[in-house]
Order: structure tokens, then sequence, then C-alpha cells
């Protein structure tokens, strides 16, 4: 399958986009991990809420193993206590946690954002046209094949004189009715390769 044209403008034109294009993913990509970083950095606040209410939790079940040894009342002063550091540490922890949660989902999801739409919006705008120019190039390669017979020389060169602009063939020859009556092909053949893209067969 033939991807890039073999005229060297076209050619150059065609692989100029198409770096473009994957610079354009490439700096989206880098955009996109940017944003999920930034936003992912804020967790560090819910980090510290979780560690807080961890830490406000621990030292009510510090304080509940103390007294646990108290003769009578132990047990239950260590129970309540625990249930103290489990109703506010506890609750501050599990919040804390959640909050860190909900902040890697948002910078999940801002950094997937950031990256699908704008490429989306430019594989669609690009990839259509790129794939029909390839379609285009093969398509002509086999409409045109290898001019192996003299008549099939003739038909190509019928083609180009009869079917391309004035400004192609005068790129090739100053006489396109003058050569297709003498039978003088060679630059008319060219010129049908050229307007598609191919590089002319060798005489």
């Amino acid at each position: 399958m033939r991807i890039y044209p073999d005229t060297p403008n076209e050619r150059g034109r065609t692989v100029a986009r198409d770096a473009l294009i994957l610079l354009a993913l490439f700096v989206l990509t880098w955009l996109a991990l940017k944003v999920h970083d930034t936003v992912d950095k804020l967790a560090v606040l819910g980090t510290g809420v979780r560690d807080s209410g961890s830490a406000v939790q621990d030292g009510f079940g510090a304080a509940a193993d103390a007294v646990s040894g108290v003769p009578v009342v132990g047990d239950d002063v260590g129970d309540a206590l625990r249930d103290a550091g489990s109703g506010t540490g506890g609750k501050v922890a599990d919040a804390g946690r959640a909050g860190e949660d909900r902040v890697h989902d948002l910078a999940n999801l801002l950094g997937f954002m950031f990256f699908a739409i704008p490429a989306s919006i430019l594989l669609v705008t690009t990839l259509p046209a790129r794939i029909r120019q390839v379609r285009e190039l093969n398509a002509a390669q086999r409409f045109l094949g290898e001019p192996a017979s003299e008549e099939r020389r003739r038909l190509i060169a019928m083609r180009a004189a009869f079917s391309l602009p004035a400004r192609d063939l005068i790129r090739h020859t100053k006489d396109p009715i003058g050569d297709l009556e003498t039978g003088r092909y060679d630059a008319l053949i060219t010129a049908a390769y050229w307007a598609e893209g191919l590089a002319p067969p060798r005489p």
C-alpha cells in the first residue's frame, strides 16, 4: 500500500502535515498530564484532613487503652473513649479519604477531557482527508498501472492531454497536442503520473 505521494512537493507537504498532527497530539498529551498532576496535588488537602482524623482517633484509642485497666469502670470508659474516637476522628478521617478519592477522580476526568476533546476534533478534521488521499494514491496506481505496451502509453498520454489543466501540462511539455500527434508520449505520461502524485515509470 502506498501511503505517501512520490512527487517531492506533495510528499513534503504530506509528511509535514503528518508531523504537525503527531506533534499536536504529543503537546495535548503533555498538557493533559500537566492538568492531571496539578489537580491531583489538591488531594493533599484531603490527606491532611484524613491524617488529622486518624490522629484524633488514635489519641482516643490510646486513652481508651490507658483506662481499660482501671477496675470496675475501666472497660466501660475505654469503650466510650473508643466510640468517641470513632465518632469524631473516624468520621473526619473518612471525610478526608472521600475528599482524596474525589480529587483523584476529578484529576483523571480533567486530564482525559483535556486530551480527548481537542484530539478528537483534530483527528476528525484531518484524518478523513488523509485516508482519502491514501485511497486515491492507491487507486491511481492501479488505474494507471505500468504502460508496458505502446497502445497503453498512447491511452495514458491521451488522458493527460485531454483531461489535465494546461498549467499542469505546460510544466512537462510546451506542445502537448503536438506530442500526442507525433507519438512523443513520455512528457504526457510523466504529467499524468505527477498529477496523481506518482512517480512516472522509466521509459
